[in-house]
């Protein structure tokens, strides 16, 4: 039965490493979309797409940015296509909802309260940079509050509300499970649930084996039956927290969002190597991986062909 499948979510950029990190972090549209394609073909049912800058490597939330390679994901792939609303520090909610707003996805995240959110920890490891942007964005998290208030919410939820869109809530702490309780009791979320639990940034719960069974176990009393459980590490504890929540029953997010590790000092060369480390791990585990139309299944999504791209 597809409801026993594990469901990979591979998110192939994101906006917290920057270009001079790694060579393999895709920037251009033509990298985004190779680098999707190349997931859904490992094994992901759902690509988490951000764009950048071809330039200089930056965050891009324009809608603009997105269309360079949306159609070619979409043509290429059965995949669920996930748009980020997180966007970048410093990007207003209606900046960062612009396009999930215009392109009407089965997919996109949504984050589920404010938090700081520190990555200038990573200026220890990486020294030298190519872009004038990086160094200067990574310190200013230092000072930084992700804003996800209740208003920023419900804006995000007001922009999708007509558009069948369904949301990857992603929860870094105890409380931001409580938020997403307070909008299903007010009617404006609808289950089935698909709850991302994140571990291992730097104002968000730790990575602790301890940690991540105490938010499925928050989870489970707040959403009982009605929510499907995913979980993302943050950095080295990517694969350990995946194979933690596959043996747990839940589903997992990998990619160079997330880590640009794949082993001890050693960078992955692409999104779908990741994948196929937590394939392995999953199969491993005698459990089955969840096609697309499994997925879709499974999240009661709306479907493909009912996208604006």
């Amino acid at each position: 039965m597809a409801s026993h499948k594990v469901i990979i979510t591979c998110a192939v950029t994101g906006a917290i490493h920057t270009p001079s990190m790694s060579p393999y972090l895709p920037v251009t549209a033509d990298e985004i979309a190779a680098a999707a394609i190349g997931a859904a073909e490992a094994g992901a049912a759902i690509v988490h797409l951000h764009a950048r800058n071809e330039d200089n490597g930056k965050p891009d939330q324009s809608p603009e940015a997105f269309a360079r390679f949306l159609p070619r994901i979409k043509q290429s792939t059965n995949a669920v296509v996930n748009l980020t609303t997180g966007g970048a520090p410093g990007m207003t909610v209606i900046e960062r909802a612009k396009p999930a707003a215009v392109f009407k996805p089965e997919v996109a995240s949504l984050n589920m309260g404010s938090m700081n959110f520190g990555l200038y920890p990573m200026l220890n490891r990486f020294k030298d940079f190519k872009y004038d942007w990086e160094k200067p964005g990574l310190e200013a998290s230092r000072d930084n509050v992700f804003r996800n208030s209740f208003k920023d919410i419900e804006y995000v939820l007001e922009q999708c509300r007509d558009t069948g869109t369904r949301f990857e809530f992603e929860c870094y702490d105890t409380s931001h499970l409580y938020n997403l309780a307070h909008f299903l009791e007010r009617g404006l979320v609808k289950p089935p649930l698909f709850v991302q639990t994140v571990f291992g940034i730097l104002g968000g719960i730790g990575p602790h084996p301890e940690d991540v069974a105490h938010m499925k176990r928050t989870a489970d009393r707040l959403f009982g039956k009605h929510y499907k459980w995913s979980v993302l590490g943050a950095g080295r504890n990517q694969l350990p927290i995946a194979a933690m929540a596959a043996a747990m029953g839940g589903n997992v997010r990998v990619g160079l969002e997330d880590s640009l590790w794949i082993g001890a000092g050693k960078l992955a060369e692409s999104n779908a190597a990741q994948v196929l480390k937590a394939r392995q791990i999953i199969e491993g585990l005698g459990l089955e991986i969840a096609t697309p139309d499994e997925a879709r299944e499974i999240l009661e999504l709306k479907g493909g062909d009912k996208v604006a791209f």
